[in-house]
């Protein structure tokens, strides 16, 4: 006997048409339900910059992303940002500009980094108000690397240090590590396989500085909660 396969329609599911929409497309999602209506946006996978990635890579693409945050700050019926990070890396630049405006906006933000930030996903991490991690998540620190061409020529190596000073940069002001260790953590040789750099997890991330507290998405979730109603 062929088992039937059971689906839910859209009126029907957790979530309404327009939401389930909103997930399957752009991985965010508005809930109203809770004490305060809060606006829940993922970023996963590598995040997709200038150039389109294969298709059979996970990404979250900044051309949808920055919208996304102009339309969540100038809504007035959404009063926080919960953002759910686990990312390999990306495109440094569209990572460093979505980080940017996620740091300047004005509405309670929280960040909550889950299986790991690599790469570019730690100034995505620090970004928030607020950051947490999960025990068991990690957060990769490496110096920036370029694929294809290179032109071997000292315009290129000042290039890549004025960049990376723009990610320490960034980083430094938005979380409590101080920028030598960071720069020491990025350096560290040994520790990942034919690469240089750092892994932290939960624990060591936020015994370093870089990322506020442990917790999971109910910590993140109460710690917005929390701030929303000190500003209120």
């Amino acid at each position: 006997m062929q088992e039937q396969e059971h689906t839910v329609p859209a009126e029907d599911a957790p979530l309404g048409g327009e939401e389930l929409r909103r997930v399957t497309a752009l991985g965010a999602v508005t809930a109203a339900g809770g004490r305060h209506p809060i606006h829940c946006l993922t970023i996963i996978g590598q995040v997709e910059g200038h150039y389109t990635l294969p298709p059979q890579h996970k990404t979250t693409k900044y051309e949808h992303v920055i919208p996304q945050l102009f339309a969540i700050e100038q809504d007035p019926a959404i009063e926080g940002l919960l953002v759910l990070l686990n990312t390999v890396g990306g495109d440094v630049e569209a990572g460093l500009a979505i980080a940017e405006v996620i740091a300047g906006m004005r509405k309670p933000t929280v960040s909550l980094v889950l299986g790991g930030g690599h790469s570019i996903g730690v100034p995505l991490a620090v970004s928030a108000r607020r950051s947490l991690i999960a025990p068991t998540a990690t957060m990769t620190i490496h110096p920036v690397r370029m694929n294809g061409l290179v032109l071997g020529t000292p315009q290129t190596l000042s290039y890549f240090a004025r960049m990376q000073e723009r990610i320490t940069r960034f980083v430094c002001e938005n979380s409590h590590i101080p920028p030598e260790r960071f720069r020491e953590l990025m350096m560290t040789t040994g520790e990942l396989m034919n690469d240089v750099g750092s892994v932290l997890d939960g624990e060591a991330a936020v015994a370093e500085g870089l990322i506020d507290g442990l917790g999971s998405l109910g910590d993140a979730v109460e710690a917005l909660y929390g701030l929303i109603e000190a500003e209120q």
